[in-house]
């Protein structure tokens, strides 16, 4: 059925059409509802809220900007809502009972960050973007790329990504915040000077091709080193200024003598690990499980890692909270344990 007479049809009651109509944007809102928020969960319930309003408001649609336009607008200002009326959830302590962590390099920025699912990536990229677009969609997605967003003023945030990530021209970012043309301009250079991008010619490769053999054998090797205690072989896998973090845990730990000490204490061969591999933010990630006396493995959290080249360069530990947006179960049944 063709959009005008879903539309016609939305705006005269009929809640399938309306499904109808804004189902091809449902991922790509959700995409954009997690780059605003920087957290799985309230983009969730930013979604829904978004959707609710636009079928409430369906029939007052002029048609002066395209339905996605429209539905990024709606989805816009309720992230901007959500940024400036709530407290973002605090950081907690690290609680694990008779392991004490060592000194931090310094405590995050950004305690709410949540991983988001490839699986759902799908899709989620949305039209193909104009000129304006200064990031690729891969690098948009990234842990560090949305970590760095967090940082930003509401505002300004709302304008780097509609105008640098989506390619929206200026008037048509102004239109959709009810402002002019020349705050958005301002609002996007403070924005572009706030997120400041690592030159090209630092000299860090590039990680290796999502789902290749060489991103393969790199997980590979870390999980065999996590998995037997290995703990310089887990550092050989390291880049000199990796850095491993923990939201919600506000703990960070840059460099390698600082990750040394943190993994003198997490590679504990009392606690036997078992790792289901997934991926995150368009980076291999890893369902990690402790295994209990009885056999049963219990979900200890999610490791997304960043490579560069044949190293990693981040590993970003989260909580297991986030297991079941991946499919991942909270506990996994008891088996023969592995010699």
């Amino acid at each position: 059925m063709a959009a005008t007479e879903l539309l016609g049809r939305a705006r005269a009651g009929d809640g399938e059409a309306f499904r109808e109509l804004i189902e091809p944007y449902r991922r790509e809102l959700h995409v954009h509802c997690y780059r605003m928020l920087g957290s799985f969960q309230d983009a969730e319930d930013a979604l829904q809220d978004t959707l609710l309003s636009a079928w409430q408001n369906v029939g007052a649609f002029e048609k002066r900007a395209s339905i996605r336009t429209w539905l990024y607008r709606i989805a816009t200002n309720r992230c901007l809502d959500v940024l400036r009326s709530a407290s973002r959830r605090p950081a907690v302590d690290w609680d694990v009972s008779g392991t004490e962590l060592p000194e931090p390099s310094r405590l995050g920025e950004v305690a709410w960050l949540e991983p988001y699912p490839d699986a759902l990536l799908d899709g989620g990229s949305g039209a193909q973007p104009g000129p304006a677009v200064r990031y690729e969609q891969l690098e948009a997605i990234s842990l560090a790329f949305v970590t760095a967003l967090q940082t930003l003023p509401p505002r300004q945030l709302a304008v780097l990504i509609l105008r640098d990530v989506l390619g929206y021209r200026a008037k048509e970012v102004a239109d959709m915040l009810g402002t002019t043309m020349e705050s958005v301009t301002s609002a996007l250079k403070r924005a572009r000077a706030g997120l400041p991008r690592r030159p090209p010619d630092e000299g860090r490769e590039p990680a290796p091709a999502p789902g290749s053999p060489a991103e393969q054998e790199l997980v590979t090797k870390f999980v065999r080193a996590y998995s037997s205690y290995d703990l310089q072989a887990l550092l050989a896998l390291l880049t000199d200024d990796v850095c491993v973090s923990m939201p919600p845990i506000p703990l960070e730990y840059h460099g390698l003598a600082a990750v040394e000490r943190f993994y003198t204490t997490m590679l504990n061969p009392a606690w036997g690990y078992d790792f289901v591999p997934t991926r995150a933010n368009g980076q291999p990630a890893l369902g990690t499980y402790l295994r209990a006396p009885t056999g049963v493995r219990h979900g200890a959290g999610l490791v997304v890692l960043t490579l560069s080249g044949d190293r990693i360069r981040a590993l970003t530990r989260f909580d297991s909270g986030v297991l079941p947006s991946f499919g991942l179960p909270r506990s996994i049944p008891g088996r023969a344990q592995r010699g």
